[in-house]
């Protein structure tokens, strides 16, 4: 789920950071400047593991700031396709359920990858498992908000974003050519730059309730049927 990333970049350290050491000093800016991004095809970063080499320092002309090369690897979350994880529940929607890790929100499991047959209620706002009873009915379990819930990661997609400049003032007579604009750079800040695709499709997936509850039940016909066998045993010795 998390993994090691080797990255390098080049560290700006303004003068009023002279007083720290270096290593300290890089440490809180790599940290200040990765921490809680998503780096395209790298993933969600997550904290700072170690610095690996650090190149020389240098000052460029008109700016009194070192710049230092460095080599280190940061932690990051990216889980593996295959990968189980348990979340929670955070909402529903017809697109889907939506989970979150608590650090990580982007995950969704289509309507497809639920358990089948499943229905998603409107009033409820939440998808329903039409779960077949013996009998040939059907028991509805809820997929409620907050509930957690096992998934197994079935694919990964990364969204690359333009930065989000001032918005454009309008100009007599350039009214549509502003709409398109404004648009377009609303569509930009709604992409999500890393989201997670999950499936429930399998047995042991879906929410912790289910199969707890499943099992508390075969552990208690175990025991009827135990007591039951003991129970004959003495029967017979009393003959």
């Amino acid at each position: 789920m998390f993994v090691l990333a080797e990255l390098k970049d080049t560290v700006r350290i303004a003068p009023e950071l002279f007083n720290l050491k270096l290593p300290e000093a890089i440490k809180d800016e790599v940290n200040r400047k990765l921490a809680n991004k998503v780096l395209l095809n790298v993933g969600l970063c997550i904290a700072l593991k170690d610095i690996v080499k650090l190149g020389d320092s240098i000052i460029l002309p008109g700016d009194g700031a070192s710049h230092t090369e460095v080599n280190f690897r940061y932690i990051v979350f990216r889980p593996m396709i295959g990968d189980v994880i348990t979340g929670k529940i955070r909402s529903c929607s017809r697109e889907g359920v939506h989970v979150t890790l608590g650090f990580f929100d982007d995950i969704l499991i289509p309507p497809s990858a639920l358990q089948h047959p499943s229905r998603f209620e409107e009033a409820e706002q939440a998808w329903v498992w039409e779960y077949p009873l013996e009998d040939g009915k059907k028991h509805d379990l809820y997929m409620d908000i907050g509930e957690s819930i096992k998934f197994r990661v079935s694919g990964e997609v990364f969204e690359e974003s333009s930065p989000i400049g001032p918005p454009d003032q309008e100009v007599a007579g350039s009214g549509t050519a502003s709409s398109t604009s404004t648009s377009a750079t609303t569509a930009d800040a709604n992409k999500t730059p890393y989201r997670i695709m999950a499936a429930i499709n399998e047995s042991g997936l879906g929410l912790l309730s289910w199969w707890v509850t499943q099992s508390q039940e075969e552990e208690g016909d175990e025991e009827e049927q135990e007591g039951e066998e003991d129970g004959g045993e003495e029967m017979e010795e009393d003959e």
